[in-house]
């Protein structure tokens, strides 16, 4: 028997002016799938990284370019598909961050990549230069 799969989806301009709207649309969805508020702060702070990265990096903060986000739930996963068509990256370059040294020098960004993976059970990035770019970040529903 086939799993039920619901899509939700937001196409919005690429802008830091419009995460809040982002963060309302995937709680709403995570809080209706049951996840209790420490897991929908993670879900969010996971999010907002990815969409931030996208906006400052990817499209280095060219508001006319489109952010799709796209939720896909099914009874096992919660996934989110943040998707762009700006600059790529190879997340293989990215290095884990060492932490001591990061807060002994008190260094401020950087860790966007390091709290996706640490916030969420899976985290996938998909880059198809001159195409499309995703980032997908799913967090097991609690059964």
């Amino acid at each position: 028997m086939a799993k039920k799969v619901n899509k939700y989806q937001l196409k919005i301009p690429s802008s830091t002016n419009h995460l809040e709207l982002i963060r309302e649309f995937v709680t709403n969805l995570a809080r209706d799938v049951g996840f209790d508020d420490e897991r929908i702060s993670q879900i969010e702070l996971a999010v907002d990284e990815a969409c931030t990265n996208v906006v400052k990096h990817a499209y280095k903060g060219d508001d006319r370019q489109p952010l799709d986000v796209l939720v896909k739930t099914d009874p096992k996963k919660f996934k989110i598909i943040i998707s762009d068509k700006g600059k790529g990256f190879n997340p293989k370059l990215i290095k884990t961050p060492d932490m001591k040294k990061y807060l002994t020098e008190m260094r401020v960004g950087g860790l966007g990549i390091y709290l996706m993976q640490t916030l969420m059970d899976e985290v996938d990035f998909k880059i198809e230069p001159g195409k499309r770019n995703q980032v997908q970040l799913v967090k097991y529903i609690p059964q």
